[in-house]
């Protein structure tokens, strides 16, 4: 869905499903660097594995 169909959706949860996603993939990130480990992301439809040590160059604390 787009922001535009969040913000227009009947389901008043909705919309703030998007910023709780966020917030949890910016604390996975946050949390990879801390142990050090790598995540899974889709990026152009395509599975990704994205390092500690890259989340660190991208300015992940």
């Amino acid at each position: 869905m787009t922001q535009d169909q969040l913000a227009q959706a009947k389901d008043k949860d909705l919309p703030g499903s998007l910023i709780a996603m966020r917030r949890a993939a910016l604390m996975a990130r946050e949390h990879a660097v801390r142990t050090d480990t790598a995540i899974i992301v889709i990026r152009n439809s395509r599975l990704v594995r994205v390092t500690a040590e890259t989340l660190r160059k991208e300015g992940v604390r």
